[in-house]
């Protein structure tokens, strides 16, 4: 084997590992579903950033008796996940509809915390 042949093989070799080495650097920079999942907002925090400015303790200041107290959520029908989720999703009159802001999650994540505060009075 000549010494050309030989530089060649070194260099296609190095390059070769380097190679793999870049692509298992690259591949462990990536977040797993699991790690995604959790960037999803809590939904105590999306309460805070899109709901909290008209249901302030569970209230409403639009319309003061449409609020999230338990009572009201029974006597409207929003006594569930679903049915909270499907009004944070869909909106109703004065209500804004977040499914084009919000991801399935966050709005699962805020359905569940709006119907734990009502049961705990918002407290």
């Amino acid at each position: 084997m000549n010494n050309l042949s030989f530089n060649y093989m070194f260099k296609k070799s190095l390059v070769l590992v380097l190679t793999i080495a870049f692509c298992l650097l690259l591949q462990s920079s990536f977040i797993t579903i699991a790690q995604a999942d959790s960037l999803v907002l809590s939904g105590e925090k999306v309460f805070e950033v899109h709901c909290a400015g008209c249901h302030v303790n569970g209230g409403n200041i639009i319309r003061r008796g449409k609020n999230l107290k338990m009572k009201a959520l029974h006597k409207y029908g929003y006594d569930s996940v679903d049915a909270i989720a499907d009004i944070v999703t869909n909106g109703k009159n004065n209500m804004s509809a977040f499914g084009d802001k919000l991801s399935e999650q966050e709005i699962k994540n805020v359905a569940q915390y709006v119907l734990q505060q009502a049961e705990n009075n918002w407290k």
